[in-house]
């Protein structure tokens, strides 16, 4: 509105410049003095200058403003970017268009995944290359393995040698952590059944594998292959230096007490130079993830969440193990939750039918795919 207003009060300037030099003209051309005359000699000289001022001012707001704003943008417009904290990019560019809100930060810290307190983003976990599979593997007719695997490529080597694994069976934690979490590298992992947290708990302790690309401390950049890293236990005292919502308010939510949350939180930290060889992991290029988790059969879907914002070229689930001795045939239903998927069914199927999932798109977290299940209709 005040560049509209700025752009009309310019225009009426310009033609009542112009106005003003007709004026002076057309007394110049009507009045001939008998005799010398100083007014007459100033209007001669004097009209031109309105004149070549409104036709200036005219012509640079009606076609060259817009061209020379554009130009100029275009020109040092990444460069000015480049050298800003996208935090506070993002967080005015959001008030200028949504209105003020404390809120707006809950969509700075999904689009950036992380502080963005540094030019180029070199403090953000993005994945530009991201794979996932999702496995159910049946126990018996009441529980089974939820099995992922997840393979992430970054833009930006991660500095960091320790990957956090946090395991919730509460379900706002689960919807808070990716916001919370300070740490680059981490996962989440939600256990529905809370009788089955400790044992599912345990179950991933052992079962987690991780694979790295990485820069050593020479700069070389290697590759570890998979391997079984001992997760330690952080203890709960040290959960405030993890997440925030134990040392003060996250957005609507209060400051949380870990000691309310002894019985459904877990956190879990791998020192991934122990998988390295006999080099020291400077920074994090790839990771790949395998980890199981126990789950209970009857909940009737599992599902995964992008922790950071990652561009996933698609998403492959393997159902065919859920059947065991005398359970109940199953069929299946993909649920994306994304800003776009290449779901080409929305029909129940059968395990066998199930095909992956083409994504194509960035997910922030907060978005993934749930996989449904239930007795088969027929």
């Amino acid at each position: 509105m005040v560049a509209a207003r700025r752009h009309k009060q310019a225009l009426v300037v310009a033609i009542l410049l112009l106005v003003a030099a007709a004026v002076d003209l057309t007394v110049v051309l009507l009045w001939q003095p008998t005799s010398r005359s100083v007014l007459h000699d100033v209007l001669v000289v004097l009209w031109p200058l309105p004149a070549l001022a409104g036709f200036l001012l005219g012509s640079y707001e009606l076609f060259l403003h817009k061209r020379l704003v554009a130009e100029i943008g275009r020109i040092s417009g990444p460069g000015i970017v480049e050298h800003l904290l996208p935090s506070e990019v993002l967080r005015t560019f959001l008030s200028s268009v949504y209105g003020p809100n404390t809120a707006n930060d809950d969509v700075v810290a999904g689009v950036l995944g992380g502080d963005g307190m540094r030019p180029r983003g070199d403090d953000l976990t993005i994945s530009t290359s991201t794979t996932v599979k999702l496995e159910l593997q049946g126990i018996d007719t009441k529980t089974y393995h939820f099995m992922t695997t997840q393979r992430y490529q970054f833009r930006n080597s991660v500095p960091v040698d320790r990957f956090v694994i946090f395991a919730t069976s509460n379900a706002l934690l689960r919807d808070t952590i990716s916001a919370a979490c300070r740490y680059p590298l981490f996962e989440s992992y939600f256990i529905p059944d809370s009788s089955l947290f400790l044992d599912s708990v345990d179950d991933l302790r052992h079962s987690t594998q991780i694979a790295i690309d990485y820069i050593d401390h020479e700069g070389q950049r290697r590759s570890a292959e998979p391997s079984q890293i001992p997760p330690v236990e952080v203890k709960f005292d040290q959960w405030a230096n993890y997440l925030t919502f134990f040392r003060e308010s996250t957005g609507p939510m209060r400051k949380l007490s870990p000691l309310d949350h002894m019985s459904d939180l877990r956190i879990f930290e791998c020192d991934l130079s122990g998988i390295a060889d006999d080099h020291v992991v400077r920074a994090i290029c790839g990771l790949t993830v395998w980890s199981r988790t126990l789950q209970r059969a009857n909940d009737g879907f599992c599902y995964w969440q992008s922790p950071y914002p990652s561009f996933v070229d698609k998403i492959s689930f393997d159902a065919t193990g859920l059947a065991v001795d005398h359970s109940p045939r199953h069929e299946f239903r993909v649920m994306p939750f994304t800003f776009r998927s290449a779901t080409t069914s929305a029909q129940w199927l059968e395990a066998g039918e199930l095909g992956d999932l083409d994504v194509q798109s960035w997910l922030l977290p907060g978005h993934g795919v749930a996989l449904l299940w239930r007795e088969a209709q027929n």
